[in-house]
């Protein structure tokens, strides 16, 4: 594997801290089965630039949190054509970074890139927990004949027997998913964006307490308004700080051992969402890594 200098990568350091507590970014740039916006494979790109102007100290926790672990960023690679291929490539990829006991922070792409990542998790762990926020339950059987649809990606996840879910933000399904959900109440736990004023974070909070929990962040979980440059914005999402409650909520009760950001879909001359993304892939590391009394 072949990465950027720590200036050229992701928060765009002088130099490597050197820290016991290790980060591999992945950019994993996949577009293989979009259905309406397209433009994710410049996802990871855009994170990786506009981290360079996101500030290091963190007004909240009153420190400079990358001090507390030492990042790299993989150089882009070649994807294999083939989505079933890709999403295999991504697995061996990140099986390497778990077997190097480093934390794999990785930036999409499409949402179909987490099922290949979960693969690798669950011969890992004996049990996961995904934290997913998205706008979009995810769990058809297939779509348009694409069997590892993004609009899939839960359902594939849910294919491995150790691994349950938490999603917060939902608002669009369909029917065949939500009776499919209805099935499954021992592996999946929906808080509806429409309740979003009326969510119970103290189930939140037992719900994942001393769980091994891994983060997916569809950036369409955010508010349309808030996050236009994906490829299905939806009306009624979360705002920023309804996002970092509920993942400070979970680095302060649960394992967090890896996490990926995907669906962001530039757009020209509109940075905001770039760089939203981008601090919200450092504030997944700060909490990760700052202590729980902090």
């Amino acid at each position: 594997m072949i990465f950027y200098s720590s200036l050229l990568g992701f928060l765009g350091l002088p130099k490597e801290t050197v820290s016991k507590n290790k980060v591999c970014v992945i950019p994993f740039g996949l577009e293989k089965s979009v259905s309406y916006g397209s433009g994710t494979k410049y996802g990871p790109k855009a994170m990786i630039n506009a981290s360079h102007q996101v500030e290091l100290f963190d007004e909240e926790l009153l420190l400079e949190p990358y001090k507390k672990f030492q990042v790299k960023t993989l150089k882009p690679f070649v994807i294999k054509k083939k989505l079933n291929q890709a999403l295999e490539q991504l697995t061996q990829i990140t099986k390497k970074i778990l077997d190097k006991k480093e934390f794999p922070l990785i930036f999409g792409g499409e949402h179909s890139i987490t099922p290949g990542i979960i693969k690798a998790f669950s011969h890992k762990f004996k049990k996961i927990t995904i934290l997913q926020f998205d706008a979009h339950a995810d769990l058809r059987d297939g779509y348009e004949g694409e069997k590892y649809s993004h609009a899939s990606a839960m359902r594939r996840c849910l294919d491995f027997p150790n691994i349950e879910i938490i999603s917060f933000g939902i608002r669009n399904l369909c029917l065949d998913e939500y009776k499919y959900y209805k099935s499954i109440p021992k592996k999946m736990k929906i808080f509806w964006g429409k309740d979003m004023k009326n969510w119970n974070l103290g189930l939140f909070k037992k719900l994942i307490k001393n769980k091994n929990v891994y983060i997916t962040f569809d950036l369409d979980g955010f508010d349309s308004s808030l996050i236009p440059a994906t490829g299905t914005p939806e009306p009624g999402g979360l705002l920023w700080s309804d996002a970092i409650k509920i993942l400070k909520i979970a680095s302060e009760n649960a394992n967090i051992v890896g996490a990926d950001i995907n669906e962001l879909a530039p757009k020209k001359n509109l940075h905001a969402c770039d760089f939203l993304a981008a601090k919200l892939a450092y504030k997944i590391l700060s909490y990760k890594f700052i202590s729980k009394k902090n």
